[in-house]
């Protein structure tokens, strides 16, 4: 089960208070009006006498009585009832609005609100189950280079923490990624990918069968904490399972034997002028680039991606292609350079470079 959400529980009493506060008011008022009507006859009350005869009653102003009101039996009586009974209705009224303001909660259902509307706008975007320690540079890196993401956590504080570092807006939302409404919020059956990111095996288990099953077509990639895990989420439908004690180890290997490639690669990662990164471009059918050397297809012209590698349908890689190597339809090409570049050479695989 989803947590509960404090701050949709204190909305939802700050509404309570204000309709109770109003339906006091507009009840105060109309039988203060009747009663006048009844005992007054020609000098009788206006609704706008006594509705602000009620409101500097409840808010404790108290300027003076209505004309005549000791002619009216009752009415000073029901002013008490309406003053002791209105007066706390009020009281605790702007205490939640204070705090509905003081807290963030404003601020923050504001924020929800904006990334409902753009989930649901979305397509071809990536979910990102669990920003913890892992989940967090997942988000990080997806926003660094411009694919649209959706953060979900059942900590709050994680879900801040992942807003902070992404470079725009972040859609996130609070629940447990292994609900299936709480997928289905995040625009699964849109997604291009999901990533699993929990700190346990079972529930990016569950989360994996989950979402192969509300999305077919949907890459996933999760982490698996336990070696013997792998197989396991792999079989349940992810395409492919990451280890982070592994990467670890390979990474401490690199350090020791390889540190000048090592500084090559996170120099290129943490440059906050740039965005260079190794990217994959896959050729669609009926590209426009496709048939064409990679000399004549002018990609480096055009985005100033260099082509370091390429992989052809059948799954072979050809590294450092030659400048008359054909573009083929299936084919993925391996670039380096800015991410933004890599993002205008997948629009031209569809529609050519514009001059």
């Amino acid at each position: 089960m989803s947590p509960p959400d404090n701050d949709s529980s204190l909305t939802r009493r700050l509404l309570t208070a204000i309709a109770v506060l109003a339906a006091t008011l507009a009840t105060a008022t109309v039988i203060l009006w009747i009663l006048g009507r009844s005992h007054l006859h020609a000098k009788a009350w206006s609704l706008a006498d006594c509705a602000y005869h009620i409101a500097i009653t409840v808010t404790t102003v108290g300027f003076g009585e209505l004309p005549h009101m000791a002619e009216v039996p009752g009415a000073r009586f029901f002013t008490s009832l309406v003053a002791f009974f209105g007066l706390g209705t009020t009281v605790y009224a702007v205490s939640l609005f204070a705090v509905y303001f003081i807290e963030g909660t404003f601020w923050r259902e504001r924020q929800r609100r904006k990334g409902k509307r753009m989930i649901d706008k979305m397509t071809d975007h990536i979910i990102v189950c669990g920003v913890g320690t892992t989940g967090i540079h997942v988000v990080e890196e997806l926003s660094k280079t411009g694919h649209p993401v959706v953060a979900i956590d059942v900590d709050a504080r994680h879900l801040e923490r992942a807003q902070a570092l992404s470079t725009e807006f972040l859609p996130t939302i609070q629940g447990d990624a292994t609900e299936d409404a709480i997928l289905e919020r995040a625009g699964i059956r849109r997604a291009r990918g999901l990533v699993a990111a929990l700190t346990d095996d079972k529930a990016n288990l569950f989360i994996v069968v989950t979402a192969r099953e509300l999305n077919p077509s949907l890459r996933i990639v999760a982490k698996g904490v336990e070696v013997k895990a792998a197989e396991k989420l792999r079989h349940a439908g992810a395409d492919r399972v990451v280890n982070p004690a592994y990467i670890g180890g390979v990474r401490m290997v690199s350090e020791m034997i390889r540190p000048e490639v090592v500084d090559f690669i996170d120099g290129m990662l943490r440059d906050k002028e740039r965005t260079l990164r190794i990217e994959e471009v896959i050729v669609p059918d009926g590209s426009p680039l496709a048939g064409k050397p990679i000399a004549a297809a002018q990609i480096r012209q055009h985005t100033n991606l260099l082509v370091i590698a390429l992989r052809d349908p059948a799954g072979r890689f050809f590294y450092n292609p030659s400048p008359d190597t054909i573009i083929d339809v299936g084919m993925t090409l391996i670039v380096l350079g800015e991410s933004p570049a890599a993002h205008k050479l997948r629009r031209a695989m569809s529609e050519g470079f514009r001059s």
